[in-house]
């Protein structure tokens, strides 16, 4: 079954520094239909103008990654950690008993577009941990790359959640298939361009539920950049 997410219908916030959409609740949005599936809470498409960003504030028990479309973001922790993320790269907290952290756009010119998305631990009271990794282009393109998994396997990103999340690029007559293990369920959610997705059409911005279904095929991407996540099959997050 598959239930489709379009753009247009995402919650939305602007500051005068900050444009966000909200595939789910989160903040002042909310919707008693939209809030998150199975363990993934938020997915948030920022854009942060330049020299501003998220001053300093508090996490506990969530596991939150960010991960970067255009431009730059620049971290800072309570763990001691700075970092800059550019296209390309995962950044994952776990912020388990607590930690404090500020993201801002360190150019002077430029925007910077992103996604952060929030996955709710199996696991609470853990070590704070901090990760980053890049993933080039050429192991995206015309197929999926595993970004994120529960044990790290294939140089990915470990989290503390029973789920997979894959990234990929798509252009032109690239096709690829994914058989999607029995009893789990998936989201997709296409970060730019268009893309087909079993016979569904999405634009950027659009999200797609998927249950009960055996496999994922991709095609006619143009400019298409999605990420997937293979998950427990449950409706929404426990927390």
């Amino acid at each position: 079954m598959l239930e489709l997410r379009k753009a247009s219908d995402r919650g939305v916030s602007r500051l005068d520094w900050l444009d966000s959409k909200h595939t789910f609740s989160f903040s002042h949005y909310y919707d008693p239909k939209q809030v998150g599936f199975s363990d993934l809470l938020v997915i948030n498409d920022d854009k942060i103008k330049s020299g501003k960003g998220f001053g300093t504030h508090p996490h506990k028990d969530m596991e939150i990654f960010s991960y970067v479309l255009e431009g730059a973001l620049e971290h800072k922790d309570s763990m001691g950690n700075g970092s800059i993320i550019y296209p390309g790269d995962v950044q994952m907290m776990s912020a388990g008993t607590g930690i404090l952290h500020s993201e801002f756009n360190p150019s002077s010119k430029e925007d910077v577009h992103l996604l952060q998305i929030w996955i709710t631990p199996e696991r609470k009271s853990v070590t704070p941990r901090y990760q980053q990794v890049h993933f080039s282009d050429k192991q995206k393109q015309g197929k999926l790359c595993l970004i994120i998994s529960p044990d790290g396997k294939n140089d990915s990103l470990s989290v503390y959640q029973d789920i997979n999340v894959y990234a990929g690029l798509f252009d032109a007559t690239e096709t690829y298939d994914m058989v999607i293990p029995e009893d789990r369920y998936v989201y997709v959610h296409l970060a730019r361009g268009s893309l087909d997705v079993n016979d569904q059409h999405l634009e950027a911005g659009d999200g797609m539920r998927m249950r009960h279904e055996e496999k994922l095929h991709f095609c006619n991407g143009i400019g298409a950049e999605v990420l997937v996540f293979e998950m427990v099959p449950k409706e929404y997050p426990e927390f």
